[in-house]
């Protein structure tokens, strides 16, 4: 229709809207209970692989309670780190879910970040002991940041150790968190230093389709929760087969996964964290249970969270209106 107007928001523009990671948190909980009451439509995303472990995929999903719909087009290359590139890298679309008209085109990085973390702030709000307060963070990059910070606005973290290949990155790391969140981080030369005596452990590095996992099992102790947003790149096979329970963000794409080469060792009976936010599955049951929440990252999680950054750049005046 002539004279219809877009807003186009970039990555500088989604940066500074400001969105709190705890308003995130909250949409993300109504949005996996919505889920978990079969009230979404979510296809299985499409992807194209032009190099070895990365990938672009097509997101789209309907939220009807937050009317919300659109679609993200998403990127993940290893290498970009070291070309001074992002890893994460893409564009979401919004619509109007009343007349199919996109309303917003943004720049996805910060809401791919930030939903992230606040996906794993929901699992460990079921699943993780009330009383957690040490994070074991391997991989200190965007979401090893992200998931921490979101984690401390459920938990009282008092300390982080954290490990990372890169020595100037886990450093890095130590100084962000420090800085911005104001929790002690204890930087560790192996992977075993940052998940022993972990309360909530987040693997938190790139995906990779043959890993060569480190982290054993009798690391990964009594008690404690794990949110591998890496998939399983981080985790042998045993961690996984004694978990007490094995949570994810959504079954249909778990299996998916272990179909074409991923996720090998995890137990049979997998269980939806929409389902558990629904109160249809059990959280946490014992303070002794050791339980997984492996989050693969939903398009769900994209249109809870950009609608939140659209409306505030409304109000706020933020971007630029485009013409369709």
């Amino acid at each position: 229709m002539p004279g219809e107007k877009m807003l186009y928001l970039s990555r500088k523009d989604v940066e500074s809207v400001g969105v709190p990671v705890a308003e995130i948190i909250d949409t993300l909980e109504l949005m996996f209970r919505e889920k978990g009451e079969g009230r979404v439509e979510m296809p299985p995303k499409p992807g194209i692989h032009t190099r070895p472990d990365a990938f672009i995929h097509a997101m789209p999903a309907y939220i009807p309670a937050l009317n919300s719909a659109g679609m993200k087009w998403v990127s993940g290359y290893p290498e970009n780190p070291g070309r001074g590139l992002p890893y994460i890298n893409g564009l979401m679309v919004l619509n109007d879910p009343e007349t199919g008209v996109p309303v917003c085109v943004m720049d996805c990085g910060w809401v791919t970040a930030k939903r992230t973390g606040a996906a794993t702030a929901v699992a460990a709000k079921y699943l993780a002991r009330r009383d957690s307060e040490v994070v074991g963070v391997l991989g200190c990059g965007v979401q090893g940041f992200s998931n921490v910070e979101a984690l401390s606005c459920i938990f009282d973290i008092k300390k982080v150790t954290a490990y990372d290949i890169l020595d100037e990155a886990a450093n890095r790391y130590r100084r962000k968190v420090g800085d911005d969140l104001g929790i002690e981080v204890e930087v560790v030369a192996t992977p075993e230093a940052a998940v022993r005596g972990s309360d909530i452990v987040v693997t938190a590095g790139p995906i990779l389709k043959h890993p060569d996992p480190a982290i054993e099992d009798d690391w990964f102790e009594p008690g404690a929760f794990a949110s591998p947003v890496d998939f399983d790149s981080y985790w042998k096979h045993e961690p996984f087969q004694r978990a007490d329970k094995f949570y994810t963000d959504d079954v249909k794409q778990m299996l998916y996964y272990r179909e074409v080469g991923y996720f090998k060792g995890i137990p049979e009976e997998i269980l939806d964290l929409g389902d558990l936010v629904a109160g249809k599955s059990p959280g946490r049951e014992r303070d002794d249970e050791r339980i997984f929440s492996v989050n693969l990252g939903l398009a769900l999680d994209d249109m809870a969270t950009a609608p939140l950054v659209y409306r505030r750049a409304l109000v706020m005046g933020i971007g630029r209106q485009l013409d369709l």
